[in-house]
């Protein structure tokens, strides 16, 4: 399980012998991290000989990029991850995998290391250095909640301490900085780093729980959205506490899907506006109180703009702001909010609810020969999901049609739904491996996002992990095709399944019609030894509906 209790220094464990990065390594273990993912290079060198030494595992990567994914997958399961590269050419290529886990606040501390204060004066064009020594730090400044460069021994350790207190509240990436020449430097001083206070004002809490009671009990039809700062936070429980004492139904964003477990009785499916499911679209837009729980409202969740949430009829409580319709409560943390809302039990009206995603889907009778279609194989799937599968769907149809599978526990359906950053699933794989090794991970992937990152199934072979990854082939980018046709969309085929061959483990299969899906999906998910590559040829035109519903509202935008 993740781990979201704040962790402290246990002073009764002297660090008064550490080096600086002794004590990294040691606080990164407070926070319940056992992996740390990267690729070496030897700015960072003698780190990483010190990460093989300690209780952590060192997970070395295909490609920097890949060990960022890999450590935000990582980190949403289990409450923070971390990675570790070298500066320049390493610390530059997890920009972009920095920036989505900013954009959907997955909690990764980014390590990089950097050269040497005493190399800096005598040579200043050293290899992989970009204009000035702050030049990454700078960077990553716009992209990260927290950045530290350790340069004084002095005030290391308050500012490592400073760094990870800020991932850990705000769950968004954090950066530390570490010249070589710091690493096996032990402070003679230390000056310790005294968290802010994080409480709620009492008064302004009261009241907010007050008039939220007040309107909830007024309303005739009042449901809740469930929104991904209910797993970052660790809220799922409270929020369901809060659903069941009121009566209240629950709809999800499609960030949010699998905050709550989509088999609750009180679950009514994920509220995408004009591309989601009418019924539930339906529900939530004639309530006259949507109580939006966690929820960051982005183009995507929103269904391109066509949601219709009337502010006057919301109350919208995030990590960041409370507001209920236009009123702005200051001081209220999120947590707190919740969980008093859920101990006043409000009552809400009974209602009549619509059908559940899995009663919406109904039975599945397997057609061998026919051609395997997108819908169908998410159909196929979601008979095999059971509570000790993730799922991780990356850009695309993968995404959008996997959005329609019921997803059984909580915190098990990881996407990049917000900054839709291509390539993210396949090392996301390795970071889920890595994290819950007792559950079977699943993954949806593109042909084209698998040819941005599919070479890190090489990690999953290295580490004997055991996956099942699904490649969808259309031939190309499909999302852009319903955007706007032509053959910049076209990509050159692989030979997917010949990859476990390539990498030395694993099998690959080979899927044509709904008989060969079902027959490599069974061997794939039984097998606990090596990894399983399906490699599922499909119509060029074959889209779900929720894509096709994308294409239509973008395209307008994109011609």
């Amino acid at each position: 399980m993740a781990n979201r209790q704040h962790p402290s220094v246990d002073r009764a464990k002297s660090i008064t012998q550490l080096s600086i990065g002794e004590y990294l390594i040691r606080r990164l273990g407070d926070y319940s991290i056992r992996h740390v993912f990267g690729v070496p290079g030897d700015y960072v060198l003698g780190f990483y000989s010190m990460l093989e030494k300690s209780p952590l595992d060192l997970v070395n990567c295909t490609r920097e990029d890949c060990a960022g994914y890999a450590a935000d997958a990582y980190a949403r399961l289990n409450g923070m991850g971390a990675l570790c590269v070298t500066y320049g050419v390493g610390g530059l290529s997890v920009v972009n995998s920095t920036a989505g886990a900013w954009a959907e606040k997955s909690p990764v501390v980014v390590i990089s290391g950097a050269p040497g204060l005493s190399e800096r004066s005598d040579q200043p064009l050293l290899h992989h250095c970009v204009r000035e020594w702050s030049t990454q730090l700078e960077v990553f400044g716009k992209v990260t909640a927290a950045c530290a460069e350790i340069t004084d021994p002095d005030t290391a350790f308050r500012e490592i301490d400073r760094v990870l207190d800020v991932c850990f509240r705000q769950k968004r990436p954090v950066y530390i900085e570490l010249p070589r020449d710091m690493i096996d430097v032990v402070p003679e001083s230390i000056r310790p780093y005294v968290p802010p206070p994080r409480v709620s004002d009492p008064a302004a809490l009261a009241e907010a729980v007050r008039e939220a009671v007040e309107r909830i009990e007024q309303a005739h039809a009042p449901v809740i959205i469930a929104g991904v700062e209910l797993q970052r936070f660790g809220l799922q429980a409270d929020a369901i506490a809060l659903a069941e004492a009121a009566g209240i139904a629950v709809a999800s964003t499609l960030l949010g899907k699998s905050a709550i477990s989509e088999i609750h009785p009180l679950y009514i499916g994920l509220y995408e506006g004009g591309m989601g499911r009418r019924e539930v679209t339906e529900f939530v837009e004639s309530s006259d109180c949507r109580i939006l729980l966690g929820t960051i409202l982005t183009d995507i969740d929103l269904g391109i703009f066509t949601a219709n949430l009337d502010p006057r009829r919301t109350i919208h409580a995030t990590s960041d702001d409370l507001r209920i319709s236009h009123h702005h409560f200051r001081g209220v943390l999120l947590e707190d909010f919740i969980r008093e809302l859920a101990r006043a039990k409000p009552k809400a009206n009974p209602r009549q609810l619509p059908l559940g995603p899995a009663a919406v889907h109904g039975p599945f009778t397997l057609q061998a020969d026919a051609p395997i279609t997108i819908s169908r194989l998410i159909r196929r799937l979601d008979q095999a999901l059971n509570d000790r599968t993730i799922v991780i769907a990356d850009v695309g149809d993968a995404l959008f049609a996997s959005s329609e599978l019921v997803i059984r526990g909580q915190t098990e359906y990881i996407s990049p739904a917000y900054y839709t950053s291509m390539g993210f699933a396949t090392p996301a794989t390795v970071g889920a491996c890595a994290c819950r090794p007792e559950l079977k991970v699943v993954a949806l992937i593109g042909d084209g996002a698998f040819q941005m990152t599919g070479m890190e199934a090489s990690t999953l072979v290295a580490r004997g992990m055991s996956p099942t990854l699904i490649v969808l082939d259309n031939g190309g980018y499909g999302t852009e095709r319903t955007l706007l046709d032509g053959a910049f969309n076209d990509i050159n085929p692989w030979e997917y399944q010949l990859l476990p061959a390539l990498l030395g483990g694993g099998t690959g299969y080979e899927v044509r019609t709904e008989g060969d899906f079902d027959k490599a999906l069974v061997a794939g998910l039984a097998d606990r030894k090596a990894m399983s590559l399906i490699r599922v040829f499909l119509a060029r035109d074959d889209f779900s509906t929720t894509i096709r519903r994308l294409g239509e509202s973008l395209s307008k935008k994109v011609r």
